[in-house]
């Protein structure tokens, strides 16, 4: 059983506290190998192991946050990783569950900037004057739009982004251009070689995929919608975040737009003792998740304890209280 010997008065943080307790051994789900999600892993692994050397995350890669909401269902893993769309589909029991998933627990927001990116061809951009995503639609422009293969979350919000802008299926087909399913990296490589138009994606600003396509490929980032945005973010959970101006070679403005997050995420089958020891671990030693990835840079305290569409563990949410994070 783990317990927990306190140095000091309640109300001091948690770097006041001394632990004496069980070492921590849990499956985290993540995502492709070599991926951030991956990176992450290793981070969380780091910061329960600066407070107890004989604990461990063994990382387990998967398809995504989708397969880890199962996997956690199935109680196959013990924590894992997912977007906070994917989580608000799985708590509502949408595609691709057949019922709601009800058990889920939120121990840590990882980030939250991530943002829906919509680039198009430059020259098509110009010649049909397109500035915003929802230009697309009264355009007639025959675009071939990269969507992201079913089962990835940014193919559910780039829809439903488009669909809002009033760019469906439909108007895309009757102006001659078409939606085509491929991976970030795949629709990187179809761009460059001119068999796409536009491509979507939900990711890091300057990620090394856009940055290859930035500097390759003469492309333009659209704008999107107020509307689009807080539609969208009504549906999924997601949040707002603005892409500075000068981000890629041809913004000159700031862009607002869709941001996805992951959070990682256990079940409520999980002891309070292990959900407190590792969202602990986490606050105390967030060096160690920082230092896996530049893009993880703004992770903080605040961050890991900002509520999301889940509710926290308890054990988490008493961890983030004693270290002055959570009321």
């Amino acid at each position: 059983m783990r317990f927990l010997t306190i140095a000091a008065a309640v109300g001091m943080t948690l770097a006041s506290y001394s632990a004496s307790a069980d070492p921590l051994n849990l499956t985290l789900s993540g995502g492709n190998p070599g991926g951030l999600w991956s990176l992450l892993g290793v981070g969380i692994d780091r910061a329960v192991k600066a407070d107890d050397g004989n604990s461990v995350i063994t990382y387990q890669a998967t398809g995504g946050g989708f397969a880890n909401i199962g996997l956690l269902a199935a109680k196959r893993t013990d924590v894992g990783l997912v977007h906070d769309a994917e989580a608000k589909i799985g708590l509502e029991g949408g595609e691709p569950f057949r019922e709601p998933v009800e058990n889920m627990r939120a121990i840590g927001y990882m980030y939250n900037w991530a943002p829906m990116h919509f680039f198009l061809n430059r020259e098509m951009a110009e010649k049909y004057k397109i500035d915003s995503i929802d230009d697309i639609a009264t355009s007639g422009a025959p675009v071939r739009i990269g969507i992201n293969r079913s089962g990835n979350i940014t193919s559910n919000i780039a829809l439903k982004m488009l669909e809002e802008a009033g760019v469906t299926e439909e108007v895309v087909n009757s102006n001659g251009g078409q939606f085509v399913r491929a991976g970030a990296n795949e629709q990187a490589d179809l761009i460059q070689d001119g068999r796409l138009d536009m491509i979507t994606n939900g990711i890091f600003i300057k990620h090394s995929s856009f940055r290859a396509v930035d500097e390759n490929t003469d492309v333009v980032l659209l704008g999107v919608p107020q509307e689009v945005i807080d539609a969208t973010n009504e549906e999924f959970g997601t949040g707002t975040m603005v892409i500075p101006a000068k981000s890629y070679k041809n913004q000159t403005a700031d862009v607002s737009s869709v941001a996805l997050g992951a959070v990682l995420v256990a079940t409520e089958n999980m002891s309070d003792d292990d959900a407190y020891s590792l969202a602990q671990s986490l606050v105390k030693n967030i060096d160690e998740v920082k230092a896996v990835h530049g893009s993880m840079a703004s992770l903080t305290p605040e961050l890991l304890a900002k509520p999301t569409v889940i509710e926290f563990h308890p054990g988490a949410a008493k961890a983030y209280r004693e270290a002055g994070l959570l009321k």
